[in-house]
């Protein structure tokens, strides 16, 4: 029973807790006034209607109670009378209301996540040589959306991706998002080496970001047995070779997340890792390694990597973002954006 079923039931379970406690004492003692548990229990996860149905089902629960108690038309058991029903009033708007909330929150969402899908374009599932697969997991956090954001282009130069994660949440990360993914698309194509690529979106974010807000990135390029990496402050991707091999391509030099240009440290240059035919690489948003379990550990990447070993990629990713619902056990506290690149010639 999940606890969803448990709420609805909880209402019914209290007035019969009560029936069963007033019974098995000796008449006059009189708990009758617990009745008021049953509709105030009702609002949690009921409906108006529902609550009233419960609050209806205590006072003429009451009456016989009473009798049982010797205590139908004292004073005390008038106050009970008076006590369900006011509870049961008060409880039947705190249901309205709470279900008012909950539709406003539930449009919200929709907009939100109707506007996170334009501007995140569905990526192509072959680009070159390469088969793409993308899974995307938005936090459960009433109808805040995240700043992750991803994109694949094929471009004179070769294929180019972007990855990121933007500092915050809500529609201001999401405009940070619109900048960014704006700017790579337009510097993807006119700028012959990535460092440029990079640069380019820099600059353009300069002009909208303010105080100490940035953005995490890697910028990436394919190559003829290898792929050019520009890591901005983000996570470093899970390469898997073709022979088995598993580690995180870490880079050579540090570099400052996108926003933070103005503290003068120079853009290192990208860094070439192997990237042969049959080999994968996971590109991710710390969303996925943030995960944690109901330990408090974190979501072992690496560990996992086995997953992705299947023949068809977006399969493979599939399993592996089941493995991370079932690892968190509940709602994320951040977005979590995977993107699987395999070289598979032909």
């Amino acid at each position: 029973m999940n606890s969803q079923s448990i709420l609805r039931a909880l209402p019914f379970i209290a007035i019969l807790l009560v029936v069963v406690i007033d019974l098995s004492t000796e008449p006059g003692v009189g708990f009758l006034p617990l009745l008021t548990l049953g509709p105030a229990f009702a609002s949690v996860a009921g409906g108006v209607r529902r609550t009233a149905m419960v609050g209806a089902l205590a006072l003429a629960i009451c009456i016989p109670l009473a009798v049982y108690d010797d205590l139908l038309g004292k004073p005390q058991n008038n106050l009970t009378i008076a006590a369900i029903i006011g509870v049961t009033a008060a409880s039947m708007m705190a249901s309205r209301l709470r279900n008012r909330r909950e539709r406003e929150l539930a449009n919200v969402r929709l907009v939100a996540e109707a506007a996170q899908r334009v501007l995140l374009r569905p990526v192509p599932r072959r680009a070159g040589d390469l088969r793409v697969a993308l899974s995307y997991t938005s936090a459960a956090a009433e109808a805040q959306i995240g700043g992750d954001l991803y994109e694949v282009v094929t471009t004179p130069e070769g294929v180019r991706i972007l990855i990121g994660d933007v500092q915050g949440k809500g529609l201001e990360a999401v405009e940070t998002a619109a900048w960014v993914l704006g700017a790579f698309r337009e510097a993807a194509y006119d700028q012959s080496e990535l460092p440029g690529v990079v640069e380019r979106v820099e600059t353009s974010l300069a002009r909208h970001l303010s105080g100490e807000k940035f953005v995490t990135a890697i910028f990436a390029e394919v190559h003829d047995g290898e792929i050019s990496l520009l890591n901005c402050g983000h996570p470093a991707p899970l390469v898997l070779r073709r022979d088995g091999g598993v580690h995180f391509a870490e880079p050579q030099e540090e570099a400052l997340p996108l926003g933070l240009g103005t503290l003068g440290s120079p853009r290192p240059k990208p860094h070439r890792v192997p990237f042969g035919d049959g080999d994968q690489i996971l590109f991710y948003t710390d969303g996925v390694v943030e995960a944690r379990d109901r330990q408090g550990r974190f979501y072992p990447l690496r560990e996992r990597a086995h997953l992705l070993r299947g023949a068809d990629p977006q399969a493979a990713l599939d399993e592996l973002r089941a493995d991370l619902l079932r690892h968190a056990g509940g709602p994320f506290p951040d977005d979590a954006a995977m993107l699987l690149l395999h070289r598979h010639p032909g």
